[in-house]
């Protein structure tokens, strides 16, 4: 899908106007991911929005192959968004992944309906990308005392195929010392339907992603997506580590603690 070129919008008076796409996960679990987002995009300038009536972009029922309830689903989110203008950002690797790759497939059939999801496709971006690419920016001023594992998000890595820009980001926190964590870019277990139809092979995933955590002695795992923090920050809590999982937006946010939030069982 043709993709806008990443232009620096930051030159001039103009003020940008950005679009939260906040995610599922995000809105129901983790709320403090969508305010440390807008925190961040509010200190470069930007206005940022929320629509009125956003919801699902699709993915689950799309991952679990009921493509017509997907297709709903999947409209009703092109129709909001395409009545808007600006930038359009995401704190999840999978959705804006969803939107990019898998709406051509959804509306190959209409050529109306593919016109104007490939136009909201193309002014979606994932935060990080955003923030390196678009906006120009890797300090943002924030500061972490810890000592910290980045793990490479599966979608945001292969779908995506976005890799140094969280990286980039990290390494400018003042306090923060990146610990090297062995597989970075393998997949943690969740997968979102995967992790409920394959549960054997799941938990087989993430009991290895834990062992590779722990190896790496950090106190806090930094990633890009809530599901994956949601199934890593379980299973360490399950084994009884006292170390915490936290989005990047939280990070550059500075809404992350400088002691661990983790309480063991």
């Amino acid at each position: 899908m043709a993709r806008n070129t990443p232009q620096n919008h930051t030159d001039g008076p103009h003020v940008m106007r950005v679009h939260l796409f906040g995610t599922c996960l995000v809105d129901q679990f983790s709320p403090q991911v969508g305010v440390a987002v807008v925190s961040v995009l509010e200190s470069q300038g930007c206005e940022v929005e929320q629509i009125d009536g956003l919801t699902c972009c699709g993915q689950p029922a799309f991952n679990s192959g009921f493509r017509r309830d997907a297709f709903e689903v999947a409209w009703r989110f092109v129709e909001l968004l395409d009545q808007t203008e600006g930038d359009i950002v995401s704190p999840s690797g999978s959705c804006v992944a969803m939107v990019r790759n898998y709406y051509p497939v959804l509306f190959r059939d209409d050529a109306d309906k593919a016109s104007r999801a490939q136009s909201v496709a193309a002014r979606v971006y994932e935060f990080s990308e955003y923030l390196v690419g678009v906006l120009g920016e890797v300090d943002f001023g924030a500061t972490l005392p810890s000592t910290a594992a980045y793990h490479k998000c599966c979608h945001l890595l292969r779908e995506l195929h976005i890799d140094q820009e969280p990286e980039e980001l990290l390494a400018n926190v003042k306090g923060l010392e990146l610990a090297p964590l062995e597989r970075a870019d393998v997949c943690c277990g969740f997968g979102g339907a995967f992790s409920v139809k394959m549960s054997e092979i799941s938990t087989a995933m993430l009991e290895e992603k834990i062992d590779y955590i722990k190896r790496s002695k950090s106190d806090t795992v930094i990633a890009g997506d809530t599901g994956c923090i949601m199934h890593m920050q379980g299973g360490l809590r399950h084994a009884g580590m006292d170390v915490r999982v936290v989005h990047i937006a939280e990070v550059l946010a500075g809404q992350v603690l400088g002691e661990s939030q983790v309480t063991t069982p």
